[in-house]
């Protein structure tokens, strides 16, 4: 391309951002313009303080299961990974079964079914938010297990190739040799199913686990203003979500000044 053509796409590229921002901001505009200004200029954000403590609650019980989706999920989708690539048939077959069945479910499906199904079958019951937690698992490992098992095939085959060569035995040359690259590769799939699973932890508000689209619906429910607490929560799960996010940079830039890039 010449210069002139580079000039005619520079110049294209700032006319597309331009239509673009003006596009925006007229939406924006008759966003505005549209609001039921009576509605907002009622609404009460600072009730909400004396709710702080039970918000917050609800936040730390969804961080939590936040955390054990993305830990359990990695932990188990790891090993599933595994099995898809051991010589061993059975073993593939139930971690490709079990990937495609939890991703290819809804997970509503499978927290209604492991809490009022499952105990009818097995005799064994749960609590709701052992239920949540198992359903929320179960769910994240398929999902980890196929980031990993990606993770994986990016490896270059050289590596097992030369582990074989070098006599490592499969434990070491695994956890040491073809692992360790792996990971580096799923860095930012592993923080994207981190936010996603953060967010989908609302749907356990059908069992009233206490995460913090529960508390934030009750309290709508006890002080009739839904606008501003589900306004609020949804801020929160923003912030945090931005945060987790962000996580992925650290990350990155951490694994490069440790490999001295």
């Amino acid at each position: 391309m010449g210069l002139f053509g580079e000039l005619i796409e520079a110049s294209g590229g700032r006319w597309i951002r331009g239509g673009l921002t003006a596009g925006l901001a007229g939406l924006i505009a008759l966003a505005l313009i549209n609001l039921n200004w009576k509605i907002v200029g009622g609404l009460d954000f600072a009730v909400l303080w004396q709710y702080r403590g039970t918000l917050a609650e609800g936040l730390v019980m969804t961080l939590v299961l936040t955390a054990a989706a993305a830990a359990c999920g990695i932990f188990f989708g790891t090993i599933l990974a595994v099995l898809t690539q051991v010589p061993l048939a059975p073993a593939r077959w139930f971690a490709i079964g079990y990937v495609e069945l939890f991703r290819n479910t809804p997970i509503l499906v499978q927290v209604l079914w492991i809490h009022f199904a499952l105990p009818l079958v097995s005799g064994i019951n749960t609590s709701a938010i052992v239920s949540g937690v198992i359903a929320i698992v179960l769910q994240a490992s398929a999902y980890f297990g196929e980031i990993v098992r990606g993770g994986i095939r990016a490896v270059p085959a050289g590596y097992g190739e030369a582990s074989d060569a070098l006599g490592i035995p499969v434990y070491t040359r695994w956890r040491r040799v073809i692992l360790p690259p792996a990971f580096r590769v799923m860095i930012p799939p592993f923080v994207n199913m981190t936010i996603s699973f953060f967010k989908a932890s609302a749907i356990l508000t059908v069992l009233q686990v206490g995460e913090l689209m529960t508390v934030s619906t009750r309290i709508a429910n006890a002080i009739f203003k839904p606008i501003e607490i589900l306004t609020l929560a949804a801020l929160i799960y923003f912030l945090f979500g931005y945060a987790i996010s962000q996580s992925t940079h650290w990350l990155e830039r951490s694994l490069a000044r440790r490999e001295g890039r």
